[in-house]
């Protein structure tokens, strides 16, 4: 779930300042926190959701994968029988679909069969990857909130839909129970102005952000795009923006609701009989936004945590990599630079809609148009290329689309992810260079850790297939490279202040029964950024099922410090640094730092991988980089572990710490996000899987 909420640090450190919204911030409701309060469970009365809040919710639905053969497991194993809403899970296999093995074919056999048992949505492999199928099947609809057991799907925002992921334990959890818990993230208004030029696409415009603001600026965030320029971007492009603001950071990615994207409904209820996506249903949309359009949109006095913003008119095509989607530059300055390619790929969830395919096989029409002779991928570059969806496949089969590409020499895939998270055929071999239409393109991730890869829009992928290099649709159809761009991309940020706490209700601040109101301790500080789960419990434990407690409090942080299992107490308050348990998904981690007899972590930034597993077994993690920009000016030569002298004691529901001197003085005061009844009801239970036991015991 979450923990997460980047607090104001002081005016005078400007360039590191992150905002404080701290539990009650006064103002309006953001998209995010106007549709997590839709889909909240057991608030108190008159309680708002605003960022930083731990919120029980409902969501519309929960999505899982291949992965739902890991979860099953987990389900049964909290003593659960029946789901709590068969309609709320949808089940769709995309991931290795090319495995046609007796033992994968019987893992697949085993979700359909579950899936028919409790009479919920379940869309076999082939139909296509979950995100595409969850969108045009329209259970990822606007205005609701949609969880998934995988991290792109943040994509559900591109048409108003509050994705975001969650992990496995969640995702057994909201099986049994329907809900789970999430912390409101802090939410940055990224405004997009102007207008694309010609053959610049929301790839170019997600690239390109994500190496203009290559910091962390967004990381645990929420994004809303706003503006002139993101109402004028088809919904096709929104899809592709919000995919990859997974890359970005970011734990989801939202365009609101409007004219473009209710247009796109109309279309698509246009297809035929449909349960969901009918002139119905989205009839009933359209009166809804025209009836109530403040529920759609943020409020105009909304509390953002910062605005970023892009000049899209000076955006040119961009290419990420390589090796990494914080590099990127125009396409203009690479191409001269005639980078020779091995593969390219136009498939995933990020870039093989009908659009995408369309836009690659113009470039292709385009070349043979201009040749006179028919197109064909350059020697020695293998093609590959596979439809989002079944539907998706059948639309640019009728389009003609397909063919041309077939016809090219492009290698036809079925629908699923494949190549794009290494799997099936047409990896990357050793040394080999890849340009691809995916999302990610971290070394190792589409084969050989040797190879390089590159990601771009579609048309750029088609033209350097035919090339050979990478290049522009233009140097492939005219010859003319495209020029280096004559002014830079603009663009800017703000962070903003906060605003002056509202208050909340008394049961908003209250503890339920056995929760600790507030913990204090010891102030142990460790000030490496980027500690690892590998440097918490180390990777050579992890599959060692039969260490004790006791033994995992003497190798918490083996890796990382041998000192602090000797200098660690029972009750002591660990304070770290930046990004805090990155890394693998080991739940070990955490378990380690209980094992310690630690209850509160608190750092600048956590993994959110690291901070769902955390509190999934009780373990609180708050976020607070003010409190560790104090520390570190305070502590300038602080060893790997710190016992600092500190007693901190930190008020979990009333959202603050206090530090005391040894002579009882206070030397430091800040914010801290409030635990609110969700959280609470799981430290209390021991874990989420406790809490779900309990709560099927009470249902009985």
């Amino acid at each position: 779930m979450s923990f997460r909420l980047l607090v104001a640090a002081a005016a005078a450190q400007a360039r590191r300042r992150t905002y404080s919204q701290a539990a009650r911030c006064g103002g309006g409701q953001t998209l995010v926190e106007k549709i997590a309060q839709r889909h909240a469970v057991d608030l108190a009365e008159g309680e708002v959701v605003r960022s930083g809040d731990f919120i029980g919710i409902r969501p519309h639905h929960i999505m899982t994968h291949d992965n739902t053969g890991a979860v099953i497991p987990k389900f049964s194993s909290i003593g659960a029988r029946r789901l709590a809403d068969a309609q709320q899970p949808v089940f769709a296999l995309d991931h290795d679909i090319q495995n046609t093995s007796a033992k994968n074919q019987a893992k697949y056999a085993g979700i359909e069969a579950f899936a028919k048992t409790h009479g919920s949505k379940f869309y076999p492999a082939g139909r296509g990857i979950a995100h595409q199928v969850l969108v045009e099947e329209g259970h990822a609809w606007p205005g609701t909130m949609v969880v998934g057991s995988d991290s792109h799907s943040n994509m559900y925002g591109g048409v108003g839909c509050l994705g975001t992921p969650v992990v496995r334990t969640d995702a057994a959890a909201i099986w049994a129970t329907a809900q789970t818990w999430w912390q409101a993230p802090p939410v940055a208004r990224v405004e997009l102005r102007g207008e694309l030029a010609p053959g610049v696409v929301g790839k170019d415009v997600i690239v390109a952000l994500c190496a203009l603001f290559a910091n962390d600026e967004v990381l645990n965030h929420a994004v809303e795009f706003v503006g002139d320029g993101a109402k004028g971007l088809p919904v096709e492009d929104r899809l592709a923006i919000a995919n990859m603001t997974t890359e970005w950071g970011a734990l989801a990615g939202l365009f609101a609701v409007d004219d473009v994207t209710l247009r796109w409904y109309d279309e698509r209820a246009e297809r035929g009989a449909h349960a969901i996506v009918n002139p119905d249903t989205v009839a009933k949309l359209r009166r809804d936004v025209a009836a109530d359009p403040s529920r759609w949109t943020a409020d105009p006095d909304a509390v953002y945590a910062k605005t970023l913003w892009l000049d899209l008119a000076s955006l040119t095509p961009h290419v990420a990599g390589p090796d990494s989607v914080k590099i990127a530059q125009p396409l203009g300055e690479l191409e001269p630079r005639r980078v020779n390619i091995h593969k390219a790929y136009l498939l995933s969830c990020v870039n093989s809609r009908q659009k995408d395919l369309r836009e690659a096989a113009n470039v292709v029409r385009g070349v043979q148009k201009a040749r006179g002779v028919p197109a064909k991928v350059a020697p020695g570059v293998a093609w590959y290329v596979a439809a989002a969806s079944s539907q998706v496949l059948a639309d640019a089969r009728a389009s003609g689309d397909w063919q041309v590409l077939v016809d090219a020499g492009a290698t036809p895939l079925p629908p699923g992810c494949g190549p794009c998270i290494g799997l099936g055929v047409g990896l990357l071999e050793d040394g080999e260079v890849g340009i691809s239409a995916t999302n990610r393109n971290y070394k190792g991730r589409m084969g050989s850790k040797t190879a390089h890869t590159y990601l771009s829009s579609p048309a750029v992928v088609a033209a350097s297939a035919l090339q050979g290099y990478i290049c522009s649709p233009e140097t492939a159809i005219s010859g003319t490279a495209l020029p280096p761009s004559a002014r830079p991309v603009l663009y800017g940020s703000q962070v903003h202040a906060a605003k002056p706490a509202a208050a909340s209700s008394d049961a908003a601040n209250s503890a339920i029964n056995g929760f600790p109101k507030s913990l204090s301790g010891r102030l142990i500080f460790l000030p490496a950024d980027n500690l690892n789960t590998d440097g918490i419990y180390p990777g050579k434990y992890t599959y060692q099922d039969d260490i004790s407690r006791e033994q995992m409090r003497a190798i918490v942080m083996e890796n990382y410090d041998p000192e602090f299992a000797r200098l660690v107490r029972p009750d002591d308050v660990v304070v770290a640094g930046a990004n805090f348990g990155t890394g693998s998904s080991r739940e070990q981690a955490a378990t380690a730092i209980l094992a310690a007899g630690v209850r509160l972590v608190i750092c600048a930034s956590a993994s959110e991988t690291f901070k769902r597993n955390a509190v999934n077994n009780g373990l609180l993690v708050l976020e607070s980089p003010v409190l560790v920009a104090w520390l570190r000016a305070a502590f300038p030569e602080a060893p790997l572990t710190a016992v600092t002298g500190l007693i901190a004691d930190a008020d979990l529901v009333g959202g603050k710490i206090a530090l005391t001197d040894s002579k009882g003085a206070v030397a430091f005061e800040t914010g801290l996000p409030r635990v609110g009844k969700a959280a609470q009801e799981i430290i209390v239970a021991g874990g989420l899987e406790n809490w779900v036991r309990k709560r099927m015991a009470a249902e009985l």
